[in-house]
């Protein structure tokens, strides 16, 4: 049986108010989620885990649990028109909903951050089955985004206390891709909204601009947008924060902001260490991905310097690669996952490097522009 249990690392622990672990996992709110859950399996390379519904006396909703190696997916649809879920899908579309973070101590977590600002969205809540004790809270953060705080140290089953075990047949022969963990989510919110959301997180959660950019770093000859990266003391946590940079035409953020009709997760960032057979598979699979004009590899070396792959790979699946200090890092990102110009994954491996891509901004945002360009929405 599949789990997400594991033992924790004593480098996991922090002197910061608010220690976090890691992703815990990522909750989407879908129209359909036994459907987003073949897409996730058939697709992405995932596996099923778990599974909450009205078999488990969970009335108002159905969620399916999907994992890869360390990363975890839920997907919930609501059974009712009438409730907060379909009022969130009928709003934003198929989106992320809950940025669920792990931690020791739910609790303590929910009261750190509530008396330093946070607005709470869940109160410390007790779930226990068979398989023993979590703990879950959390807080509200840009648009409808939450954090939810998990505790599992004391639990053993599948996922949480309200699920049983999934493990259909029809999934049990498909390889996984390559997809480890999240390594960064970022978030798209409003027009001079960024430093209000850098101070909550610094604030509320203790985490620390890492890198920012401006429009100077990121514009094309049409658009523009400005980033800060927030991390947690330990690093393993990042989110960046983009807001909308004035320019000639509408920039991505400006067509999401449209498009989800407010603030929200615009991407995630999903680690592997092969990135080009992870993107083979994902695109054997039916993953699209972004396109950067070929002569973004003819002085490729000149660039970044010496690489440990062969750039005839890199060039035909389009895969862009950045040096910083530390080393180098390759990524590529796909098209939308749903049909509102909104979420997208980042495929990233690093090679020693802690930044993002900051040499690829041009080359990456020209080819959303065209992506746009094509929508009608540049």
């Amino acid at each position: 049986m599949l789990t997400v249990t594991e033992k924790l690392p004593a480098s996991a622990a922090s002197n910061d108010f608010l220690p976090l672990l890691g992703t815990d996992y990522v909750e989407f709110y879908v129209g359909n989620a036994k459907q987003a859950a073949h897409y996730y399996i058939n697709a992405f390379g995932f596996k099923p885990l778990a599974y909450a519904g009205p078999e488990t006396d969970l009335k108002d909703r159905v969620s399916y649990v999907v994992c890869q190696h360390k990363l975890l997916f839920v997907l919930t649809t609501p059974l009712k028109a009438d409730s907060a879920i379909a009022a969130h899908i009928s709003k934003h579309g198929d989106g992320v909903k809950v940025l669920a973070l792990r931690v020791e101590d739910a609790a303590d977590a929910w009261k750190q951050t509530t008396l330093r600002g946070g607005s709470s969205y869940k109160e410390p809540q007790y779930l226990k089955d068979s398989f023993g004790e979590a703990v879950i809270s959390g807080i509200s953060t840009y648009g409808d985004t939450v954090h939810l705080f998990i505790e599992r140290k004391n639990y053993r089953g599948a996922f949480l206390p309200g699920y049983i075990e999934w493990a259909p047949s029809f999934a049990a022969h498909l390889a996984d891709t390559g997809l480890l963990y999240v390594d960064h989510c970022v978030g798209n919110v409003g027009w001079h909204q960024m430093n209000t959301w850098v101070k909550f997180y610094e604030d509320v959660m203790g985490f620390k601009n890492i890198l920012s950019f401006d429009d100077a770093d990121i514009s094309t000859e049409y658009s523009a947008l400005m980033s800060k990266v927030m991390s947690n003391g330990n690093g393993f946590v990042k989110f960046p924060i983009n807001e909308p940079a004035e320019g000639k035409k509408k920039s991505q953020v400006e067509e999401y902001l449209d498009f989800y009709n407010g603030e929200g997760v615009q991407h995630i960032a999903l680690a592997t260490n092969d990135i080009v057979k992870t993107v083979k598979d994902l695109m054997t699979r039916g993953v699209e991905f972004l396109k950067v004009p070929t002569s973004y590899y003819d002085e490729l070396l000149d660039r970044v310097g010496k690489i440990d792959e062969d750039t005839a790979p890199l060039k035909e699946l389009g895969i862009l690669v950045d040096r910083d200090n530390e080393g180098y890092l390759l990524q590529l990102f796909s098209k939308p996952v749903q049909d509102r110009p909104t979420l997208f994954f980042e495929i990233i491996q690093r090679k020693g490097a802690k930044s993002f891509g900051k040499g690829n901004f041009k080359a990456l945002f020209e080819a959303m522009e065209f992506e746009q360009g094509l929508r009608g929405n540049l």
